[in-house]
């Protein structure tokens, strides 16, 4: 699968309160009239992120959007709690007639930088409000992941809620510095409320340079599970890896998305979301600055996405 890059779907918004930088980490869902609502991650002065929207058509890219959350969709959570220094999208989906969002929680670390956990908001009125599910992380810190959790992506299959996510393997003193290492791993719920974690690494590091697989995004082709993430190790780059069961993977980084040549991609790719909208699959991803340059979109190659 190859993908045809077609710019910025949109910078960072301007003029809004509750953000001055960045629109990081997106993920989609179908609207009204062909357009997508897409969830982003923004930036306060304080460098927090707050979750919020942009309404989009991505059969015209250059368009700008036409509607902005005034507000954040998904707040920063209560002083002391696991989300209290920012969230960042993640994933989005519907069930039973409720949409489930999950997020990553950020809290500030002492002898590390920070720490992570997976969050859920609940939506009853179709995307309207959000509520925290609990004030607790979903997925906190146990014998599986120790230190920290992140990024899930979640597909529901014959009742069975599958997730792919992201967990530290360990801290590194570095040059002076804690480096974190994390891959990529997985688990299982029955209502996706409660998760069964056993570990299982989906995506390890490919060498002993690499330190940082993330955002998972899986996307089920027939008997074909898809995977597009990013990976770094200088810098990130969106990786791709197949499976027939969810569960082995097969790396093949070579039809990922590397950086360009030149432009707001060329420092890095990062954050992939792929979705399929009109018989079309658009890859959504951020470049340079962890997103600091705004959503890009990307389009598959037609031929490739039919095999």
């Amino acid at each position: 699968m190859t993908w045809d890059r077609r710019g910025l779907l949109f910078a960072p918004p301007a003029g809004l309160d509750w953000m001055k930088t960045h629109a990081a980490l997106p993920t989609a869902e179908a609207v009204d009239g062909g357009f997508h609502r897409v969830y982003f991650s923004g930036r306060d002065g304080e460098g927090r992120a707050r979750i919020g929207w942009a309404e989009v058509d991505l059969r015209r890219p250059q368009a700008p959007p036409r509607a902005l959350s005034a507000a954040p969709a998904i707040d920063l959570g209560p002083l002391g709690a696991f989300d209290d220094h920012g969230v960042t999208s993640s994933w989005v989906l519907d069930q039973g007639g409720r949409k489930y969002q999950y997020y990553t929680g950020w809290s500030l670390g002492v002898t590390v930088p920070f720490y992570l956990a997976v969050g859920l908001a609940l939506s009853d009125d179709g995307g309207a409000t959000w509520r925290r599910h609990s004030a607790a992380p979903l997925l906190p810190p146990d014998g599986a992941d120790p230190f920290l959790t992140a990024s899930p992506c979640v597909l529901v299959e014959g009742g069975v809620w599958r997730m792919w996510y992201v967990s530290a393997t360990r801290w590194v003193m570095e040059e002076g510095r804690p480096k974190h290492y994390y891959n990529i791993r997985y688990a299982e719920s029955a209502d996706g409320l409660a998760w069964r974690r056993t570990g299982h690494v989906c995506i390890d590091y490919a060498s002993a340079d690499e330190h940082a697989i993330a955002r998972p995004c899986v996307v089920k082709d027939g008997g074909l599970y898809r995977m597009w993430y990013c990976h770094r190790g200088a810098a990130y780059r969106i990786g791709y890896a197949e499976s027939r069961d969810g569960l082995a993977w097969e790396r093949h980084d070579e039809r990922g998305l590397p950086p360009a040549a030149e432009g707001w991609d060329a420092e890095m790719t990062a954050y992939p979301f792929v979705l399929d909208a009109g018989g079309v699959r658009y890859m959504l991803y951020n470049g340079a600055g962890y997103g600091r340059s705004g959503v890009g979109l990307a389009v598959a190659d037609a031929a490739a996405h039919a095999r």
